[in-house]
């Protein structure tokens, strides 16, 4: 969502380079520049002035340290005020009662149930909460049925919502069944409409004084821009919100919603909605995001990704093979595999810092995902033993590997002298980081 205003965030601060200090003759230009891309990003207007008059105020009275130049100064400035404005610091959610109870409200086409389903699983994996799910939307066809179809396929408890009672009902029975079934908390999927009415803050009304909920999150769609504040700051109005969630955060959408939202309403974004899938769903950490739009990277976020995705117990096997030279293709594969999970090698960039660049011109050339499907193809087509010790691929093997991964002879060469350099040079790199001068020793690589 935020690669466009990235992009032409880090072209204002660019020119910048080669400048003795900050005045505010040579920072005139970026600081239009940047006002230009927030208002193009949909930013609300008195965002942007804000944002602006907070950084050029600091900027002009700031002392340069000797050991940065004035282009770093700058772009810090501007990172910690983009902080500032998505919210300073991440906002858990919290729990008073038990079972607790987290009402979802939103309009239509927000995907409001796919977040329910989301946050169920976030619960149980990052928190060991046992969470029930109540479908309360009587209205939008097939809304139970969807929500039904999401638990059953991640082991959610579900309520049997009855489509004939009103939701205040269901959700009066709903808590009746958690504390029955001893669940951790509920999270109640209530009715959206194409708009804001009085017919559903009046039903949202009555539901908040059934549940008494800990937690009031506004899924709100980040592709609507200003409009999203606009409708968070009708919700907050009639429910009193504890925090929102922005949906689609992976599609087009400018990035307005989210540096507008925070500022504008006072309510906290607390997760990001990052794709289809349930386990799509971020936790939402300002200094982290503003790190990311500023092509500073998102080491943290990355880290904990891969702690996700790798065994501790793999990994330590890997660096012994590494050391051994004993690293085969099937260890390769397996790490093909999890860096599939961790979301490709474009997506991986962009947490690393000042790889922006670099992530899109990859763009411009072979997908790398297309190429590692390509090698995944090939290894897969080996027997255990080839892959075990691939010296034995003769040429009547490689012809057959060839053939089954609809690939060329010429490509399996390829990997292979490629697997053998990479072998040589991670056992190289290893021992350089494990004996190398004053005891210093590298982390452990994941593969």
């Amino acid at each position: 969502m935020f690669e466009g205003l990235s992009d032409k965030f880090m072209g204002s601060l660019k020119k910048l380079r080669g400048q003795n200090r900050i005045s505010e003759t040579n920072i005139e230009e970026a600081i239009k520049e940047i006002r230009l891309h927030l208002l193009e990003a949909d930013v609300n207007f008195k965002v942007v002035k804000s944002f602006i008059d907070r950084v050029k105020t600091k900027a002009l009275g700031t002392s340069v340290l000797g050991s940065v130049n004035p282009q770093q100064m700058f772009v810090k400035i501007v990172h910690d005020e983009l902080v500032q404005t998505l919210g300073g610091e991440r906002v858990d959610l919290k729990f008073q009662q038990k079972p607790f109870v987290i009402l979802m409200a939103g309009l239509q086409g927000v995907g409001k149930t796919t977040t329910t389903a989301k946050l169920a699983l976030y619960l149980r994996q990052k928190q060991n909460k046992t969470v029930g799910l109540v479908p309360a939307d009587i209205y939008r066809p097939a809304a139970i049925e969807q929500l039904q179809i999401l638990a059953k396929q991640n082991s959610f408890p579900v309520f049997d919502s009855n489509p004939q009672m009103k939701p205040e009902q269901i959700v009066e029975q709903a808590l009746a069944w958690a504390k029955a079934e001893k669940l951790d908390g509920v999270i109640l999927d209530t009715a959206g409409r194409l708009q804001i009415d009085d017919a559903l803050m009046d039903e949202l009304r009555k539901i908040k004084s059934i549940a008494q909920p800990d937690e009031i999150l506004l899924v709100a769609d980040a592709m609507l821009g200003q409009q999203s504040v606009a409708v968070a700051e009708g919700f907050h109005s009639t429910l009193g919100l504890t925090g929102l969630i922005l949906t689609k955060v992976d599609g087009d959408a400018r990035g307005g919603a989210a540096l507008s939202i925070r500022e504008v309403t006072g309510i906290p974004i607390k997760f990001m909605g990052l794709g289809e899938k349930v386990g799509a769903l971020e936790v939402f950490h300002p200094d982290r995001l503003a790190g990311r739009i500023l092509d500073m990277g998102d080491v943290v976020s990355l880290v904990e990704k891969a702690q996700e995705v790798f065994n501790a117990e793999e990994a330590e096997a890997s660096t012994k093979k590494i050391l051994k030279q004993e690293f085969t293709l099937e260890d390769f594969l397996k790490q093909l595999q999890s860096l599939k999970k961790l979301g490709g090698i474009e997506s991986l960039l962009k947490f690393l810092p000042g790889m922006g660049d670099l992530s899109k011109q990859l763009k411009n050339m072979s997908p790398p995902e297309d190429e590692m499907k390509r090698i995944e193809a090939i290894i897969r087509s080996m027997t255990l033993e080839e892959r075990d010790n691939h010296k034995i691929l003769n040429g009547s093997r490689r012809q057959r590997i060839a053939k089954g991964s609809g690939t060329q002879v010429s490509e399996v060469n390829k990997l292979v002298r490629q697997f053998e350099d990479a072998q040589k040079m991670m056992s190289q790199f290893m021992k350089m980081g494990m004996g190398g001068k004053g005891g210093k020793r590298l982390p452990k690589l994941p593969f």
